[in-house]
């Protein structure tokens, strides 16, 4: 009965503890995947030794930017070292011989958040960004929101998919968070 009244009581010191370490462990899936570049993203593009053609570009509704002294240059759904590669070729083709180009992201385009959260609009992405984060920058759940599962719409450049996610799946650049009404 001793040994039965001790096991009881360590279960219920240990239950009391429960809410304090590593409560979950979910990978984060889209860290190591490669960035595409979309409208709305704002790059810096380095032509080394050409302060005329370095500068800040702002990828356009289009898909493309626009460097002084050559055509627009498509951007959407290249990384950063392709459209490095693209810029490269177009000087070496009409301006420069061996052109040295450096592209960077400096502002993600921004995510959206709809539904049952406080204030439901166009927010700046921040790297390392979950659906918790995002809903947090928009104010918080309101009272009827479904807190455990969202819908993620997110466009991959050929198609745009919707997911059903969890509070702690990564958010990537320009995707559209929609919290669900709950039902009780």
């Amino acid at each position: 009965m001793a040994r039965l009244l001790m096991t009881i009581v360590a279960l219920l010191t240990l239950s009391a503890c429960a809410d304090t370490g590593l409560l979950s462990e979910v990978p984060i899936d889209g860290q190591n995947a490669v960035y595409r570049l979309d409208s709305g993203d704002r790059l810096r593009v380095i032509v080394f030794g050409q302060t005329d053609l370095s500068g800040e570009y702002a990828v356009d509704g289009a898909g493309q930017i626009s460097i002084p002294l050559v055509a627009a240059i498509q951007a959407r759904g290249l990384t950063t070292d392709e459209l490095e590669q693209s810029v490269v070729a177009i000087l070496s083709q009409t301006l420069l011989r061996n052109p040295s180009v450096s592209v960077e992201v400096l502002v993600f385009r921004p995510f959206f958040i709809l539904g049952e959260v406080t204030n439901a609009g166009q927010y700046p992405f921040v790297a390392g960004m979950t659906v918790k984060t995002g809903v947090a920058i928009a104010g918080g759940y309101t009272h009827r929101a479904n807190t455990d599962v969202v819908r993620i719409t997110r466009n991959l450049g050929d198609r745009i998919i919707e997911i059903g996610v969890n509070t702690n799946t990564a958010v990537s650049p320009g995707d559209t968070i929609f919290v669900r009404e709950r039902y009780f």
